[in-house]
């Protein structure tokens, strides 16, 4: 296919103009020509272009990381080495945040398992965590903070 206007690439691609554009300001995409009327013209490359990173996007990639690839598989000169390595630490920070939702969702289950759904909201197991887990970390954040200020580190004494 020829050349889109925006909203067709748009359409093509499954983003939304604002999506084009953005990715144009962004450097992902490059200048467009223009039409005499001053329409942008996209073509098949544009296209690939968004669908990378789409794809790269769906991964969890950042669009930062998809610049990194796209650039990457542009050079004559780089190696799979640094491909993998972008992979690779997307990789643990997918892990990190597997493990995280993991902590969220033992919490959840705790805190649901120990809710009798018959009292009234006020008696609520889960919101009182709720209220009391803010409070805790606030007193908790205060008080190391005072401990820091004591110590003697803080005080220029060790260093």
């Amino acid at each position: 296919m020829g050349n889109f206007k925006i909203g067709e690439l748009a359409a093509a691609a499954g983003v939304g103009r604002d999506t084009i554009r953005y990715y144009e300001r962004m450097g992902l995409l490059r200048e467009p020509a223009r039409t005499a009327a001053g329409y942008r013209l996209y073509d098949a490359t544009d296209l690939e272009r968004v669908n990378f990173i789409r794809s790269a996007r769906e991964l969890g990639f950042t669009l930062e990381q998809a610049r990194q690839l796209l650039a990457l598989r542009a050079s004559d000169t780089a190696h799979a080495q640094a491909v993998l390595d972008i992979t690779l630490a997307k990789i643990a920070d997918a892990e990190a945040r597997l493990e995280r939702l993991s902590d969220i969702r033992d919490m959840l289950r705790m805190l649901a398992d120990e809710c009798p759904g018959e009292v009234p909201v006020s008696d609520c197991p889960i919101l009182a965590f709720l209220t009391a887990r803010r409070k805790d970390q606030q007193h908790n954040k205060k008080h190391q903070a005072a401990q820091d200020e004591r110590s003697p580190r803080a005080k220029g004494v060790l260093s």
